[in-house]
C-alpha cells in the first residue's frame, strides 16, 4: 500500500573556516546533512494489520473483514469504494471505535481499538472522531443550533464554550444565519451542512462520512463536497466511504474494499 510522504530539504550552511580547511586538504569532505523523506512524513493516524471481522448471520459464518493491512496518514482524503456488502460499513465501525475486530489491531494514535476499555472507546467516539452519513440524523424539533450542541453534551463542556463551537461550526459550514432554523425550513444540503457541523463542533482528528452526499443532488453534493475539501486542507483528515466515482476522484486516496480485502485504486 502506498503511503503519502513529504520530502523536507535542509540547507547547510557552510562556514568561512570550512571553506579554508578543505582548500588546505582537499581530501577532507564533509557530507551534507539530510533528512529522510520517512523521517519527514506526515504520522500515521490509523495503522491497522491482519484485521478480521466474522459474524454469525443466520446460521451462517460471514468474514466481512479478511485480514486487511491498512495505514492511513494524518491529514489525508481518502476514499473507500466497493460493492454493496464488501465489507465497507464494518471498515468504518473499526476506525470509528463502534465495533472490534475479531482478530488484529486497530490502532487511532497509540491506542489500540481492538483491545481499549469500552470507557476508552467511547472517549474517542466522543472526542476523537466525527462521524457523517447518508440520512442527516437530525432531531426535527430542534433548531440547527441545538442539533449541533447535542452532539457536545459527552464533552462536559461549560455553557458559555459549546454556545461558542456551535456558532464557530455553523459558521464554518456557512449556516451563521440559519442557527435557529428547524430542519424542515432547510434544505437537504444545509441539513447535511448541520451535521457536519455537528459532527466537526467536537474538534476531531478525524471526519468519517458513510455516503455523505446519497441523498444530494449534484449541485448539492459539489458543495458538500467543496466543504469537506476545505476541511481537509484545514488539516482535518478525511475518510469517505462512497459509490459515486465523482466524490471518489477528488481524493487524495482511492481503495477498493471487496469481500473483505483492500486494495489501493
Amino acid at each position: 500500500m502506498n503511503t503519502v510522504t513529504n520530502e523536507s530539504v535542509t540547507n547547510e550552511s557552510v562556514t568561512n573556516e570550512s571553506v579554508t580547511n578543505e582548500q588546505e586538504n582537499p581530501m577532507s569532505m564533509t557530507e551534507p546533512a539530510t533528512t529522510s523523506i520517512e523521517s519527514s512524513a506526515p504520522s500515521p493516524i490509523y495503522a491497522l494489520q491482519a484485521v478480521i471481522r466474522e459474524y454469525q448471520q443466520k446460521n451462517r459464518n460471514v468474514r466481512a473483514l479478511a485480514g486487511v493491512d491498512l495505514e492511513i496518514r494524518e491529514g489525508e482524503f481518502v476514499t473507500i469504494q466497493g460493492p454493496t456488502g464488501g465489507g465497507k460499513s464494518t471498515l468504518l465501525q473499526m476506525l470509528g471505535a463502534l465495533d472490534r475486530p475479531t482478530s488484529g489491531v486497530v490502532k487511532l494514535g497509540e491506542v489500540d481499538l481492538a483491545k481499549a476499555s469500552n470507557a476508552t472507546l467511547g472517549h474517542v467516539r466522543a472526542t476523537e472522531v466525527g462521524f457523517v452519513f447518508q440520512g442527516f440524523n437530525l432531531i426535527p424539533t430542534l433548531t440547527a443550533h441545538e442539533n449541533v450542541d447535542m452532539g457536545l453534551e459527552p464533552l462536559g463542556l461549560s455553557g458559555t464554550d459549546r454556545h461558542s463551537r456551535v456558532a464557530e461550526a455553523l459558521a464554518q459550514v456557512g449556516l451563521a444565519e440559519r442557527a435557529d432554523h428547524l430542519p424542515g425550513e432547510l434544505s437537504g444540503g444545509q441539513q447535511q451542512r448541520v451535521a457536519i457541523a455537528r459532527a466537526i463542533a467536537k474538534r476531531p482528528r478525524v471526519l468519517l462520512a458513510d455516503e455523505p452526499t446519497g441523498n444530494l443532488d449534484e449541485h448539492m453534493r459539489d458543495e458538500i463536497l467543496e466543504l469537506l475539501e476545505g476541511l481537509n486542507r484545514d488539516g482535518l483528515t478525511l475518510i469517505v466511504v462512497t459509490h459515486d466515482s465523482a466524490v471518489a476522484r477528488r481524493a487524495h486516496r482511492r481503495l477498493r474494499l471487496e469481500k473483505g480485502s483492500v486494495r489501493e485504486i
